[in-house]
């Protein structure tokens, strides 16, 4: 008989008859985070810590360590009670809230966490048994290691209701290794268990209070191990909650009163220097050495259990490569694939903790995983609440404060235990998250990153609404472009990232005749280009029959809005002044101005187009009589500003180019020129080019230039822009200041 026909033959017997394929509360969340807690913190070093802090100071670090986990249960317990929670446990919660992105940055350290967490359990379990049995030598060690190893992979990969029933049998283990403390207590126990005076508060020999506390902060981070088994439960909005702060409130009470009796049965120098002090003070001491087996095994057997299972939703959603492979699970929904990989992980993690690869070294990096996880969940509760959507209604409420003080005391223990350890888990986080969000995951669900972005814009335009105006200094080019079809759009394309990257905007009007929807259709498609890009990008489509009317009534609904576009983009082809409704155009572009929007005209060459996007030629009027630079130049600024754009996203050069009527004011030009050079802070290549004589004569004189800008009129001369753009044989933009740029701010 084949292994896997052994494990198909367990599996089928540890199937419930009645077909149901979940956990209730109880055996699904409450057992598996219990005995996670009351592990072998609490039988082999709370002595320890009662011993350096006394009894108040030992409730007081129990109380505290509390605080966390009790903030964070109660925030998860309340997301529980709006979410669907799906398989993965806090995968679930936060990916539904914050997006695949930032579960998938968080879940994936969890999930090493957990899977190297039963390594320490493993050696854990190691270490009970030899102090009962005695080990002979490293090799024994070894086959200790490796067999408990190999009974624990067994019955994870069987099923999960084989693990549940061990763990009943272990929890009631555990139980009666209590009880055993309880008959300790009492003046008929043994002698050792005779009542003692106890210190009120310690005198910290192995350490500060802090450090104390972070010893002990590890027995409280077992919370996730019923959590994890989310999709495993048939019920979860109900059994999380119930479950999860049933297991909390239970194991504080069981500390709390652990604190109290050994604080009463032992000595402060038996506390600190004898580490199974519970084994020699309980009524039946082979009890307490029971229950730390039988504890240690669980905590690693919970581990395993829980770790494939976020593996395994990681996978379904495409987080992981190999995703198809590893999201696969039985008939009987266990994840046999993520379990083997997990199970190689544990492997050879185990391997190299015993050759002495410095386990302890990385193990509080674990427990960094486990606190940006819960900061993560508390924050998840916190944003939800803050927002105040109508979508989060949660049947279990709690205050505002609670998630604020798991995520304040979250970054409190992290870099309390480890500065440097916190930093690269925070590192390793957000590096994670940076590889997802290129990956541009397809998540199944809404999130409310939409909102919250929402939620912020909104609260920075009351505060920008409280205060003076400075359009100068945040000026940006948020860019109006009508296109009459999607084309139009593609053949502007690259000028617009040009104009508007790294920081501005484009909001695509597309506007059609009626039936003429098709035209523009590919709008949303090439926008999506400008976001991928960096560059906010916006689809707005409007039947019209009239192109210029439709403009002006865009305009006339965005001008009202607080992000507004500043600038009106009109793709224009030589010869416009030949165009039909030329005064509708015209009248189009002063309204424009009226409404304190630049205009960019733009006459692209229709052989030469942009060239090969290098150079820029800027024509500047004559500046006089007084030569001076104000913060705000005449129908100058935008000008400055776009060739300073388009010459940084080209990687090109600006030429400055200027018509003078003789010597003496061709003298105070160049001076004035320079000066506006430095003090717009063009880069250092930028040339001047001084002509004498008339416009028209002097402008097929400057260098050859890719693009040529220059000034439009207040009121636009249409004849003016067809003979510029045959003069100069090549692509050009005419522009006009709103009156809000300004190039030397």
């Amino acid at each position: 008989m084949s292994i896997q026909s052994v494990f198909s033959r367990l599996a089928h017997v540890t199937s419930p008859g009645n077909g149901d394929k979940k956990f209730g509360t109880f055996a699904g969340v409450f057992v598996p985070t219990v005995l996670t807690i009351l592990g072998a913190i609490m039988y082999l070093r709370l002595g320890w810590v009662v011993g350096n802090a006394g009894l108040l100071g030992s409730i007081l670090i129990i109380v505290l360590a509390h605080i966390i986990t009790v903030s964070t249960g109660l925030s998860v317990s309340s997301i529980a009670t709006n979410i669907r929670v799906g398989a993965g446990g806090a995968f679930s919660i936060i990916s539904q809230s914050l997006g695949l992105e930032v579960g998938g940055s968080i879940s994936v350290p969890l999930y090493l966490a957990q899977s190297i967490s039963t390594v320490l359990y493993i050696f854990a379990f190691m270490e009970g048994w030899e102090r009962i049995f005695g080990v002979g030598s490293r090799w024994t060690e070894l086959w200790i290691v490796l067999i408990t190893f190999a009974v624990v992979f067994i019955i994870a990969y069987v099923s999960a209701k084989l693990a549940a029933r061990i763990q009943f049998l272990i929890l009631a283990v555990v139980g009666f290794s209590l009880f055993s403390v309880l008959l300790g207590s009492f003046p008929t126990a043994v002698q050792s268990g005779i009542s003692l005076e106890p210190e009120l508060w310690g005198r910290f020999p192995d350490g500060s209070f802090w450090y104390i506390f972070s010893v002990f902060f590890p027995a409280v981070t077992g919370i996730m191990a019923g959590i994890s088994l989310s999709g495993d439960l048939s019920n979860p909005r109900e059994s999380i909650p119930k479950g999860t702060m049933g297991a909390i409130g239970i194991t504080l009470f069981i500390y709390l009163v652990l604190a109290y009796w050994l604080a009463r049965v032992a000595p402060v120098d038996d506390l600190l220097s004898n580490t199974t002090v519970m084994v020699d003070k309980a009524f039946w001491s082979w009890a307490i050495l029971a229950g730390l087996l039988g504890a240690t095994f669980s905590s690693a057997l919970g581990s395993l259990l829980a770790a494939p299972r976020v593996l395994q939703a990681l996978s379904s959603h495409d987080v992981l490569p190999m995703g198809q492979v590893l999201a696969r699970e039985t008939a009987d929904h266990e994840p046999r694939n993520a379990m083997l990989l997990t199970g190689g992980i544990v492997f050879v993690t185990l391997l190299f903790a015993w050759a002495g690869g410095g386990l302890n070294a990385i193990a509080p990096l674990i427990t960094m995983f486990f606190l940006i996880t819960y900061f993560s969940l508390n924050a998840v509760m916190l944003i939800e609440q803050t927002l105040g959507m109508v979508s989060f209604r949660p049947t279990f409420a709690i205050p505002r404060i609670v998630p604020f003080i798991g995520m304040m005391g979250c970054l409190f223990v992290m870099f309390l235990v480890n500065p440097i350890f916190s930093l690269v888990a925070i590192l390793v986080t957000l590096g994670i998250y940076g590889y997802l969000l290129r990956r541009h995951l397809n998540s199944p669900w809404e999130d409310v990153r939409s909102g919250l972005f929402l939620a912020l814009a909104n609260w920075a335009v009351e505060r920008v609404s409280a205060m003076p105006p400075s359009p100068e200094r945040t000026w940006s080019p948020n860019l109006l472009v009508p296109v009459a079809s999607g084309k139009q759009l593609t053949g502007i394309f690259r000028f617009l990232r040009a104009i508007a990257a790294p920081q501005g905007s484009v909001r695509a009007l597309g506007i059609y005749a009626p039936g003429q929807a098709p035209r523009v259709a590919a709008l949303p498609e090439l926008v999506e280009s400008f976001n991928q890009d960096g560059i906010g990008g916006r689809a707005i489509m409007l039947e019209e029959a009239d192109f210029a009317t439709g403009v002006r009534a865009t305009m006339a609904v965005l001008s009202s809005s607080y992000f507004r576009p500043n600038i009106l983009f009109l793709p224009a082809l030589p010869g416009a002044a030949q165009m039909a409704n030329r005064e509708s155009w015209v009248a189009m572009l002063e309204r424009a101005v009226e409404r304190r929007l630049a205009v960019v005209l733009y006459a692209q060459d229709d052989v030469t187009a942009l060239g090969q996007e290098q150079v820029i030629n800027v024509w500047v009027r004559e500046q006089g009589p007084d030569w001076k630079l104000a913060l705000r130049l005449t129908n100058l600024d935008l000008a400055v500003l776009l060739a300073y754009q388009v010459a940084r996203n080209w990687h090109g050069r600006i030429n400055l180019c200027m018509v003078v009527d003789n010597d003496e004011t061709q003298a105070l030009a160049e001076p004035f020129l320079h000066e506006l050079i430095s003090l717009a802070r063009l880069p250092a290549s930028t040339r001047i080019h001084i002509y004498q004589g008339r416009f028209w004569e002097s402008l097929p004189k400057a260098p050859r230039a890719d693009l040529t800008i220059l000034g439009l009129q207040t009121h636009p001369d249409l004849d003016f822009v067809a003979r510029a753009v045959s003069v100069v044989d090549g692509t050009c933009v005419f522009v006009r200041d709103s009156g809000d740029e300004s190039a030397l701010a």
